[in-house]
């Protein structure tokens, strides 16, 4: 379930791509209002529960901004591999207006298509959130919402299909979003990328495997404070089912892997 082995506020006016659409890159989402966000803002949690053991969600579960964080086995802290996560979402589940506090373990594993709507990340464990499942068709969706302190990955997209993330903000993190780089099964991974606000510190945006067919669509990025232009947009890899570590295979638009322009990225 791992790609390659782990690396050894205040509120601003929003301008450019994101006020063009009239949004933030982040919304907090409630019941009939919708609310515009920097990435430095955060909600505030209605309560907190402790959770021991992995919460399982099919249909649809709306936590009203309950802040969840992990105890006992899921209330290490650490980066650990093959840690349980907070939440393990059904195919086909949706999960709305949740905070995943600290410790967060291995965040949400979704084990087919699945909706995170208006989720937040505060502090992230091992991973945000991992998308599992075989099948193509299977289409992974996160709208709105944030996660920051990722000293790793944000996203881990370990399953084949299509993983859409929009209006969502990040904030130091290692990768945005990676394709698995040395899963044992491996698949073709399509990622698309629309209205992201990402807030240096930042490694990468996205990662994807040229030789299984991936391929990552941005549109709308904003990057803000990254000066030097350090944080790549898309990493190209050589992934393996051997768990070695995949070697680069390039960065930056080819029309094939990397689909995306420079208009297509803002930098503030």
């Amino acid at each position: 379930m791992t790609s390659a082995p782990r690396p050894h506020g205040r509120r601003r006016t929003l301008t450019g791509a994101l006020a063009a659409v009239g949004l933030s890159a982040v919304m907090i989402m409630t019941e009939g209002a919708l609310s515009p966000a920097s990435a430095a803002t955060w909600p505030t949690a209605n309560g907190s529960q402790a959770v021991s053991s992995t919460i399982s969600v099919s249909g649809t579960k709306d936590y009203g901004m309950k802040r969840l964080y992990g105890s006992g086995d899921l209330g290490s802290g650490s980066q650990d591999e093959d840690q349980g996560p907070i939440l393990e979402l059904a195919p086909g589940a949706v999960l709305k207006n949740v905070i995943i506090g600290s410790p967060a373990a291995d965040g949400i594993h979704c084990l087919g298509s699945c909706t995170l709507q208006n989720v937040w990340w505060e502090d992230v464990g091992e991973d945000a959130a991992t998308f599992l499942g075989s099948s193509s068709s299977n289409v992974y969706t996160v709208s709105g919402g944030g996660a920051k302190e990722a000293s790793d990955k944000v996203f881990q997209f370990n399953g084949a299909g299509t993983l859409n993330v929009s209006n969502f903000a990040v904030k130091n993190f290692g990768t945005f979003v990676r394709s698995c780089g040395n899963c044992k099964t491996q698949y073709k991974r399509t990622i698309n990328l629309n209205t992201i606000e990402a807030t240096y510190k930042g490694s990468k945006l996205v990662g994807i495997n040229t030789n299984y067919g991936d391929s990552a669509t941005l549109r709308a990025i904003t990057i803000v404070g990254d000066t030097s232009k350090k944080i790549i947009p898309c990493q190209k890899y050589i992934g393996n089912n051997t768990g070695a570590e995949p070697t680069t295979n390039g960065s930056g638009p080819d029309g094939t892997y990397c689909k995306y322009s420079s208009s297509d990225i803002t930098y503030k």
